[in-house]
């Protein structure tokens, strides 16, 4: 990282601390991680499982709802605003290059959500442990929630800034972000859903279905956990961990494949920007 892009992703940092997103994220996810594992721990003592992976699969399909949500909140405005109040016209006037600029915006807020990840999850994953006992197979299916989780975080992130940069203005990135969501996070699986049950069984369920669902990112993160913990318990879309024709690492190649793909388009967009 050059001087320029730590000046920048240090003053990124800074303004998200200010602005209490890595407490009110890490709140919200502790709490969120806590109520379940605390609700996993009847279940596990009934089902002789162990609780953190139990918790860490449960966590794994309702965390994409959460995680991209809070990255896109923190994110939308980070160039539009900029651009409405004139800081961003401010900024360019210095030695800084335009990419530079999108890249440490993106090294900090990236930074503070999976700050807020590792410090919610770590906390809530220590008290489950503590509370309900843990073995080496939980450890380790908790540690990969909390790294996927941080890659998922990462990728809303960098797609927060890029729509940041095409929009150019605080509103319209506003309505983009809440539109990314509901359709990456809600309406894509409900559509697949209705493929599925039209098309019934064939090459479409077979064959394109199983790709259709890895190629959206909150998916993947989600398929990848379920399908590394065989304990899981999996019902619909979530079934696929079980039966995907492929290894279960396309979907983390899945999501390191959207990372590229959005800070590219980001940087390129951002070289565009007219502050």
């Amino acid at each position: 990282m050059n001087s320029r892009i730590a000046t920048v992703f240090a003053q990124e940092f800074r303004q998200a601390r200010r602005n209490l997103w890595v407490m009110l994220a890490t709140g919200a996810l502790g709490l969120f991680a806590l109520a379940l594992g605390l609700f996993g721990a009847g279940q596990g003592a009934a089902l002789k499982a162990d609780v953190l992976t139990l918790t860490a699969a449960s966590l794994a399909t309702l965390s994409v709802y959460l995680i991209p949500l809070i990255a896109l909140l923190m994110s939308y405005d980070s160039l539009a605003g900029e651009v409405e109040r004139g800081s961003l016209a401010l900024t360019l006037a210095t030695p800084v290059r335009r990419w530079e600029v999108f890249v440490g915006k993106f090294a900090a807020q990236a930074a503070a959500v999976g700050l807020a990840i590792v410090m919610a999850f770590g906390l809530a994953g220590l008290v489950v442990g503590l509370l309900a006992g843990t073995g080496i197979d939980g450890i380790v299916a908790w540690l990969r929630l909390i790294a996927t989780s941080v890659l998922l975080g990462a990728v809303f992130v960098g797609i927060g800034l890029l729509l940041s940069a095409l929009t150019g203005r605080t509103a319209r990135a506003a309505a983009a972000a809440v539109g990314t969501w509901l359709l990456l996070v809600v309406l894509y699986d409900l559509a697949l859903l209705g493929a599925i049950m039209t098309a019934g069984e064939g090459v479409f369920a077979g064959q394109v279905f199983p790709w259709l669902v890895v190629a959206n990112p909150a998916d993947a993160f989600r398929l990848y956990n379920l399908a590394m913990i065989d304990t899981a318990p999996v019902a619909g879309i979530d079934g696929l961990a079980r039966t995907l024709p492929f290894p279960p690492i396309a979907a983390l190649v899945a999501l390191g494949g959207w990372l590229a793909v959005v800070l590219a388009l980001g940087v390129q967009r951002t070289k565009r920007i007219i502050p």
